[in-house]
């Protein structure tokens, strides 16, 4: 890591007034072990990959995205396939990925761990969907990609909203989603990691893992999750019963959650998701708690395609 771009979301996570300080005390640790540091602010939510993009163009050889899940998504999607690394520095509202990765709540301290973390080369998801205006579209993720209730749900959460209330904006559109959702069907082909036979299911939500610790109050959702992994994890939901749904979430929330039918784990090499015949409700797609379009959809993974910095002790604990 010797010339990095500092990308951060003006928007990102709460207390504004604070994110200025934290992205000098940022830069002046890295500055401090003398590594050349250039600093930008998004101009657009989906400004980060093009200044990511512009950056590498300029010779940084490394890309810390500051700010959320977001940020490290659209940061994302135009390092697959590239040289530069990722690195994570948490300040956004969701901050999954770092969660996983073991980065400290402190953006100070996740900068001081990025100067001996270890870039190394991952798998990521990639999705592929048709947008709103029915055109083909895919995107990469890094933590997970789902169909149904989850991608609705993401789709309610208005950015300055997020912004001015945080996680408490997560729990009150959880709960009137779970009131007024009709959980809809859909049909999901899953293509079983040493089963060359595709299966066939009926379902109402589907969500692709990729990491196998959400923090905070999802934890371990996807036991055996892994950027790691090679394949997809698959949270399949066979169910339209609100009170089944609602059964496990506690159940996750209180880390107790297994899985069996009509709520399984599925270990896939690809999913792909298709509407039933006749009228439905709303099916969209979200991708690391973006939405993105409607079905039909395909899931799978791009081998080996990132370079991400990874801390140290997570290395050490054999976490990738």
């Amino acid at each position: 890591m010797r010339r990095v771009a500092l990308i951060y979301n003006p928007a990102s996570g709460q207390r504004t007034e604070r994110r200025a300080v934290a992205i000098a005390a940022v830069a002046a640790v890295l500055r401090g072990a003398g590594v050349e540091v250039k600093v930008v602010a998004t101009e657009s939510p989906e400004s980060a990959g093009t200044q990511a993009r512009a950056a590498m163009q300029e010779g940084y050889d490394t890309i810390l995205a500051c700010g959320g899940d977001g940020t490290v998504h659209e940061t994302l999607q135009r390092l697959v396939g590239g040289t530069a690394a990722l690195g994570v520095v948490p300040m956004g509202t969701a901050n999954a990925l770092a969660a996983d990765l073991g980065m400290p709540a402190s953006p100070v301290k996740a900068a001081k761990m990025l100067l001996t973390a270890t870039p190394k080369r991952v798998s990521v998801g990639q999705v592929f969907y048709r947008d709103l205006e029915g055109n083909a579209r895919s995107r990469y993720f890094i933590v997970a990609a789902g169909v149904g209730a989850d991608a609705l749900f993401m789709s309610r959460l208005d950015p300055k909203s997020k912004q001015r209330f945080g996680y408490a904006l997560y729990v009150v559109e959880a709960f009137r989603l779970w009131v007024a959702y009709s959980y809809p069907m859909f049909r999901a082909r899953f293509q079983e990691s040493g089963n060359p036979t595709p299966r066939v299911e009926e379902v109402s939500q589907i969500l692709a893992v990729r990491i196998g610790n959400f923090g905070g109050v999802l934890g371990n959702l996807a036991p055996g999750a892994a950027i790691a992994n090679r394949h997809l994890h698959v949270i399949a939901l066979k169910t339209r019963s609100r009170l089944r749904y609602l059964r496990f979430m506690i159940a996750v929330l209180l880390r107790r959650h297994r899985y069996a039918s009509p709520i399984e784990l599925v270990d896939c090499e690809s999913v792909e998701c298709f509407h039933l015949e006749g009228p439905t409700g709303p099916l969209l797609i979200e991708a690391d708690g973006e939405w993105l379009g409607t079905l039909p959809a395909r899931m799978e993974v791009a081998p080996e395609a990132l370079t991400l910095l990874v801390p140290q002790k997570t290395l050490a604990r054999g976490k990738l």
